[in-house]
């Protein structure tokens, strides 16, 4: 195992991250952009497949990576069925599923598309996906909406917050299987999760419009006025979505989806960003208690992660509001690409179920 490779993607909207791993060491890491005018000649993101495909092969034999020695190509899971935690083959239902959209659009599902398609460059090399959006743990009460019609869905940072959770267990010399934790992920969408001996047993619906608002989202809105705005706006059901998904938040309130801009905007004094950045604290801090009150009041420790995380006066907010909770830790950034070739090595060295999707 020592020669062979792992190649690791992760698909956004507008780039596609690429790392290489031999064993635990990372050979090569590189964010790889589709400008406008490759990206306007597609109608839809799921004909990117083979553009991007094309992108990451030329990038690796232009960078002399040993492409006769990747092993397997792992991808960030997309929106499946509800699954159980783990690590996964990408096989013709998922593929069908991903390709359909069966269960939601975004980006994200490229990353079991496009690894697929790379490992059909080589022999015997394993397309595999990781702790996909739609990890399902859930505990029954956390299913229950307040209206039989409708039921709460695990979609959340799950591969990210259970990468945190791991790396906060370990780095204290404890199993993540025996700790119970809130993580909460701070991106574009974010998602705050309660951990409960290894399983996250609950969290905000964080794909469509539930819990904090974030950068892009718009987290929970009153409901009655957005029924009412429905159907007065003259707006389509794609037009609805795409608000709440993608023009709400930061964006909506100050016209930017960069939280590393707002967070210049508060040191430089402006009132308004200071208010709208401290009210986007102050609904994580207001989720993170939900999730205490999900642990049954006993947590071992709040995480906080993600992008955000390293806004020191963002976290300050959280963290005075929180802190007679549970010890707080802060990991700024994320693991998702180390979390991935970690995983995809644990399960070709046989230490970790492979899984198959059904």
């Amino acid at each position: 195992m020592e020669n062979l490779l792992i190649l690791v993607i992760n698909p956004r909207a507008i780039y596609t991250r690429v790392a290489v791993y031999q064993g635990h060491s990372i050979l090569f890491l590189k964010d790889i952009q589709h400008p406008d005018q490759d990206l306007g000649r597609f109608s839809h993101y799921l004909e990117q497949v083979e553009y991007r495909t094309s992108k990451i092969f030329q990038e690796l034999k232009d960078n002399g990576v040993c492409l006769d020695c990747i092993r397997a190509v792992v991808g960030r899971g997309g929106l499946l069925k509800p699954i159980e935690s783990g690590i996964y083959r990408v096989n013709e239902a998922m593929l069908r599923d991903l390709e359909s959209e069966e269960y939601g659009e975004d980006p994200v599902n490229l990353g079991g598309l496009v690894a697929w398609k790379l490992s059909q460059h080589w022999d015997n090399c394993l397309p595999l996906i990781v702790d996909p959006v739609v990890v399902d743990e859930f505990c029954e009460l956390a299913r229950l909406t307040g209206h039989k019609l409708f039921q709460k869905k695990s979609v959340f940072h799950a591969l990210n917050q259970k990468a945190m959770a791991r790396k906060h267990a370990k780095a204290h010399m404890k199993n993540y299987e025996d700790l119970k934790l809130i993580v909460a992920h701070l991106g574009s969408g974010i998602s705050v999760g309660a951990h409960k001996y290894g399983k996250v047993i609950d969290s905000n619906q964080v794909l469509d419009g539930d819990g904090p608002f974030s950068p892009e989202r718009t987290g929970s809105l009153p409901l009655g006025d957005v029924v009412r705005y429905c159907f007065r706006s003259g707006k389509s059901e794609d037009e609805i979505l795409n608000m709440i998904m993608h023009e709400g938040g930061l964006y909506s309130y100050l016209g930017t989806y960069s939280a590393y801009e707002v967070d210049k905007r508060v040191q430089s004094g402006d009132e308004e960003a200071a208010k709208v950045f401290e009210a986007m604290a102050y609904q994580v801090s207001k989720e993170i208690g939900a999730m205490y009150a999900a642990l049954e009041s006993e947590v071992d420790a709040i995480i906080i992660t993600g992008g955000i995380a390293n806004s020191t006066w963002f976290v300050s907010k959280i963290i005075q509001r929180v802190k007679n909770m549970a010890p707080v830790h802060i990991y700024p950034g994320m693991r998702e690409i180390e979390s991935m070739a970690h995983r995809t090595l644990g399960a070709l060295n046989g230490e970790i179920e492979l899984k198959e999707y059904n």
